[in-house]
């Protein structure tokens, strides 16, 4: 039992599914990836009992093949390996001998027969949709930085995904600011709406490209499917309730101005520098066709930046964390943005001209 494949054709698809290996589990074969060869293709699979991602990638020679070898060493042996080498793999009873050229590398496996696959629950597939890759890129790009990282609140450690009519709506939220968009489908869904996991979307960022190639999204009682190109993703969602999004997004937010994103992208920036490490607070203060930006820390230094801007509304003083605002302005991609207040104690609403499908919200805080 032995295959052949080139270097380059291996390491593309091994590097895309590596990412979800758990370098140290309970489970040894968690950190092994499944490799399978049959007639002319390898298709290589890694889980974390949560996700699972399969690859399929040509093979050059036939051979059949199947077990489940450390995914580190493996990518580690394949990017070591000079460009364009030619591996041969062989197994023998529990072991799989990587060699090309004057290297020959034997690697520890465990029974393909013993690892966890997930399967896909197909039985249940309530909603079956199709969207451009690099459509779906892009609205997960928009919102992913909003997701809370390890709250106890386990529903806000991952996306909103609902579909509703003709519309795909992606909201992530920490609690303290929220990251709203959306983009009309092709055809009309029942409502439905899914927790995918903070793991499952940075994964996805990863793997999607920007074309307009589809992505079919299955989804299904407790797991979505992905299924893109040559990948195919398996994911389990979130169970619990994400709060209603839109009692959140505030309407008819008077005072309002446009700035050059990129300009006060910077200056938020410089003000960053001298503000509080822990709380990361910054003044917004209006007044007539001028924003200033002040931060002050607790050694008593402090920074300001004063912009012109067009604006006749209420003069206002806010605090922010200028965290919040510099991740918003890094990824939406428009040369304009458009911020818009109530009062001092109001949230924020941040937009994109032009664009009435994102919406950001950041709710104030006291400096």
């Amino acid at each position: 039992m032995n295959i052949k494949i080139n270097r380059e054709t291996l390491l593309k698809p091994l590097s895309a599914v590596s990412g979800i290996v758990e370098r140290r589990h309970t489970l040894p074969i968690l950190s092994n990836l499944l490799l399978e060869a049959k007639q002319d293709k390898i298709v290589l699979t890694a889980t974390d009992l949560e996700m699972q991602i399969s690859l399929s990638t040509p093979s050059s020679t036939g051979g059949e093949l199947s077990t489940t070898v450390s995914a580190k060493k493996l990518l580690d042996i394949c990017r070591a390996l000079p460009e364009d080498a030619e591996i041969t793999m062989a197994t023998q009873e529990s072991r799989i001998q990587v060699k090309t050229g004057k290297s020959r590398f034997n690697l520890q496996t465990l029974p393909a027969a013993d690892y966890p696959l997930m399967t896909k629950a197909a039985a249940t597939s309530t909603a079956t949709i199709k969207i451009g890759q690099g459509t779906l890129k892009r609205l997960f790009k928009q919102v992913e930085f909003a997701m809370a990282q390890q709250d106890i609140r386990y529903y806000l450690n991952g996306l909103l995904f609902e579909v509703n009519a003709n519309k795909l709506n992606v909201v992530g939220t920490d609690g303290h600011r929220l990251s709203f968009t959306s983009t009309e489908l092709s055809q009309n869904y029942e409502k439905q709406e899914l927790i995918l996991p903070r793991k499952t979307v940075i994964e996805l960022i990863k793997l999607l490209d920007d074309s307009d190639d589809e992505v079919t999204i299955e989804v299904g009682t407790g797991q979505v499917n992905f299924s893109f190109g040559e990948i195919r993703l398996i994911t389990k969602v979130i169970d619990g309730k994400f709060p209603d999004y839109t009692r959140v997004i505030p309407v008819g937010h008077q005072n309002s101005f446009t700035a050059d994103r990129l300009g006060i992208l910077l200056s938020m920036q410089r003000a960053s520098i001298l503000s509080n490490e822990k709380y990361r607070g910054i003044r917004m203060v209006l007044g007539k066709d001028n924003l200033r930006l002040i931060s002050t820390n607790s050694e008593q230094e402090e920074a300001e930046e004063d912009l012109e801007i067009t604006y006749a509304g209420d003069s206002l003083d806010i605090g922010f964390n200028v965290t919040y605002m510099i991740d918003v302005l890094n990824n939406v991609d428009s040369e304009n943005i458009v911020f818009s207040f109530a009062d001092a104690n109001s949230s924020c609403l941040v937009t994109v001209p032009g664009n009435d499908s994102y919406r950001y919200v950041v709710m104030p805080m006291r400096i």
